[in-house]
């Protein structure tokens, strides 16, 4: 019988302990503070869980000085764009203005991390950054709906999802807001378990996580305030039909009822008619492209379904109460999560 080997008490040594993740959080300039502090909690609020420290984290800026929060708020950084650990996750936390704030010298630091290997995420807008610096090529990704027909019109590539968040191994993204404890409770479980990641749940009051797929919008059926399924069917049919619009008359065909029926349900539950809301929907498509992209009238024009400039400037003018052309000086009021 083989006799087991005997230990001597000064040579035995204890096995290390697992060294905390760290997280970076790069603050862009007018940053969702919203956002940042929802993901920084969910890491505090699991450490000291059966007295163990699960993550550590790191706040850096362009510059290394403070950065002005989108509400106003300075908050203060680590340091500025250090060269970071193979085995860190960094996270870029967008806000307003994300395309100016989006500086070359951000960019450049970002390939340079990627290529060494660190994880690259974003919240919210910051996933316009990670898509200017090329690094959501091919890869499903996600931003705050405001942002998307933006985002879709200029980074055609990469595989905009209208979710939550989306994770594709090192590459996690989210909407913003509240969205961030969704996802960094997902990134938690992943990494250590469902128990840890019920505690962050619960110590937050958050006590009914959403998944990867759920929507960040309520769906145009439920903003109606109506479960009516033909209506329903009718406003989806609606919102996939922007950019080459349908007649009401199909759009009631397709979904089983007459004209005539399809007008009702909207003035029974919009006060409207199916024709004045559609042209809703696609003005505020224009609007989202006018603010955040740089594209032509005309080119807007005929992304949103019009055949003329004439008709989309008068339809707008009507809508908004200012022509296109005077309303994109107000891109600054437009908030991006």
């Amino acid at each position: 019988m083989t006799k087991a080997m005997p230990l001597s008490p000064n040579t035995a040594q204890p096995v290390p302990p697992v060294a905390p993740k760290r997280y970076v959080f790069l603050l862009m300039n007018e940053f969702s503070q919203l956002s940042f502090t929802c993901a920084v909690e969910a890491l505090r609020l699991a450490n000291g869980y059966e007295d163990r420290t699960f993550f550590d984290w790191l706040v850096l800026g362009e510059t290394g000085a403070p950065v002005l929060a989108s509400n106003g708020l300075a908050t203060s950084v680590d340091g500025g764009l250090c060269e970071l650990r193979r085995q860190d996750t960094l996270i870029v936390v967008g806000g307003d203005n994300i395309g100016a704030n989006s500086t070359l010298k951000i960019m450049n630091w970002l390939r340079r991390q990627t290529r060494l290997g660190v994880a690259c995420g974003a919240l919210g807008s910051g996933a316009y950054t990670l898509a200017n610096a090329g690094l959501l090529a091919d890869r499903p990704a996600t931003t705050h709906w405001i942002y998307h027909s933006t985002f879709a019109e200029l980074f055609p590539t990469v595989d905009l999802r209208d979710t939550l968040y989306t994770l594709d191994n090192d590459r996690p993204t989210c909407a913003g807001g509240a969205s961030s404890i969704d996802m960094m409770l997902h990134l938690i479980e992943r990494d250590h378990g469902r128990a840890l990641a019920n505690h962050v749940s619960e110590q937050m009051v958050y006590t009914n996580p959403r998944s990867e797929s759920q929507s960040q919008r309520l769906s145009l059926q439920m903003r109606a305030g109506t479960r009516h399924a033909k209506f329903a069917e009718a406003l989806d049919i609606m919102g996939d039909h922007i950019e080459h619009p349908l007649p009401p008359s199909e759009i009631a065909l397709m979904v089983g009822i007459s004209g005539r029926q399809l007008e009702r349900l909207f003035r029974k539950y919009l006060d409207t008619t199916p024709k004045s809301f559609y042209i809703g929907l696609r003005l505020e498509k224009a609007r989202e492209l006018l603010f955040h992209t740089k594209l032509s009238l005309s080119e807007i024009c005929f992304a949103c379904g019009f055949n003329s400039q004439t008709h989309f400037s008068k339809s707008y003018r009507t809508h908004y109460g200012i022509s296109p052309s005077r309303d994109v000086g107000r891109v600054r009021s437009v908030p991006i999560t």
